[in-house]
């Protein structure tokens, strides 16, 4: 028997189911993947400094005593008991010192993964911090948790920890954006009108999305518009638009068995080498490549 056409194709509009649904929050963080393999309790004495791996992300709670915390020559930010704060970037110019006396620290240790949708990552800044006050309905248990989990050596420890890890960097950066501190394009997603437009965006990836009309889905002038997304967001309109068709082009070729030219048209590009090109500028690969690893991988 031969298969009609439609069951020999993947259609474009049932790839994107899955990443494109949902609140936008939650859409913009499944791009950004990570691996946490520690999680261990440290105490300082005081005026010691705390010695964090280099080339690592972090996400601390201090449990007791008072920490400072400081990058170059920018002044100390004092930190309390109950404090959490995520420290994204690997900075050998961060010092981390006890105050006042001893204290002691929950501290996790994770990396965020090369591919997740970069744009995102370095907009992020040196310190997140959120206060005890906002942090505390979750982050006792869920961190106690955790260094349960780290000191119970049992199969399928590791991948317990990693969880864990990826879901209070998660908690994190939902608590910030929901102060209304956050920036980058965390802060345009607390902005009412830039994210409209940005839920455009993210739930069409196909539409040829022109200024004009992200401007009026957010009530803004042109100029007006352009200007306020790229202060929040770190990236004009259209460059965003890019770098997320992109980004999700990427997922789908990790984790759909699809046709190169059925992803790149499922994002938005007409022609598979359109679609190569900018996947290439983007990542540095090819789509091609990408997709033969997942190929490879599902081989062995």
């Amino acid at each position: 028997m031969t298969d009609s056409p439609e069951h020999l194709t993947i259609l474009p509009e049932m790839q994107l189911e899955g990443f494109t649904n949902g609140d936008l929050l939650s859409q913009v963080l499944a791009q950004i993947r990570l691996t946490g393999d520690r999680v261990y309790s440290a105490t300082l004495e005081q005026g010691e400094r705390l010695a964090l791996e280099c080339g690592s992300a972090h996400v601390c709670l201090l449990q007791t005593g008072q920490v400072q915390i400081r990058r170059d020559e920018e002044a100390a930010m004092q930190l309390a008991p109950g404090d959490v704060f995520l420290l994204p970037h690997a900075l050998d110019e961060l010092t981390l010192t006890a105050a006042e006396g001893p204290a002691t620290l929950a501290i996790c240790r994770f990396w965020f993964d090369a591919g997740s949708f970069r744009a995102m990552l370095f907009a992020l800044p040196w310190l997140i911090h959120i206060r005890q006050v906002e942090a505390a309905a979750w982050s006792e248990g869920l961190l106690h948790f955790m260094l349960l989990e780290a000191r119970d050596v049992q199969p399928g420890g590791a991948l317990m920890v990693s969880r864990l890890i990826d879901l209070t960097v998660i908690r994190v950066l939902r608590t910030w954006v929901q102060q209304g501190a956050a920036s980058g394009w965390l802060g345009g997603l607390s902005d009412a009108r830039i994210a409209r437009a940005l839920k455009a965006i993210h739930e069409q990836p196909r539409q040829q999305w022109r200024i004009e009309a992200l401007a009026k889905l957010a009530g803004m002038s042109r100029s007006s518009f352009c200007e306020r997304f790229s202060a929040l967001v770190g990236r004009a309109p259209l460059r965003y638009q890019n770098e997320w068709r992109l980004t999700l082009a990427r997922t789908l070729l990790a984790t759909q068995d699809s046709r190169i030219g059925d992803v790149g048209f499922a994002v938005g590009y007409e022609s598979e080498a359109a679609f190569s090109r900018a996947y290439k500028a983007f990542f540095g690969r090819s789509p091609r490549q990408d997709h033969g690893a997942r190929a490879g991988l599902a081989g062995d």
